[in-house]
């Protein structure tokens, strides 16, 4: 670690606490080159594995902006998309991986999302779980119906297929 002030890599740690949300240490330091003090915060890099093999740190914002073409046209504050985005990354974090499977970040976003709206989701549920017929949105929106129903306690309609 080098000293923010005369550059020195000799420090010395003189305090290690666990931040509050238990994400990150804090770590009060010293130089005995200068005798200043300063806090270092370090922090576990969150990693995305590929499909092509690849690997890239997790970046917020390049999961905010997919979900920001889920959202065009609808009431969605750039404020909520940033809440979404901490929220998918602390979700992240708490599963414990090192390396998370970019399936796994699109998975991460999915239960949010639909509690912050239902079209936005079936928007980026559509891509993302690569619905291939109006019989996907059906089936989609039919979970979201019965799991709204079961939250209020309301019977479910079901529509019905015609035979023949």
């Amino acid at each position: 670690m080098h000293c923010p002030y005369c550059r020195s890599t000799d420090t010395r740690v003189l305090d290690s606490r666990v931040a509050e949300d238990g994400g990150a240490i804090r770590r009060r330091r010293t130089c005995p080159a200068c005798e200043k003090r300063f806090t270092t915060v370090e922090q576990m890099q969150l990693t995305v594995l590929k499909r092509s093999g690849a690997t890239e740190p997790f970046a917020r914002d390049k999961a905010i902006s997919g979900v920001r073409k889920a959202c065009k046209g609808r009431p969605v504050t750039e404020d909520q998309l940033a809440c979404l985005g901490q929220a998918v990354e602390d979700a992240l974090r708490s599963e414990g991986w090192a390396e998370v499977p970019a399936h796994e970040v699109g998975m991460a976003i999915l239960a949010p999302l639909r509690e912050l709206d239902e079209v936005a989701y079936l928007r980026f549920a559509s891509v993302y779980r690569a619905f291939e017929s109006a019989d996907d949105f059906e089936a989609e929106i039919a979970v979201l119906r019965a799991e709204r129903a079961a939250a209020t306690d309301e019977p479910v309609l079901v529509p019905v297929q015609p035979t023949g």
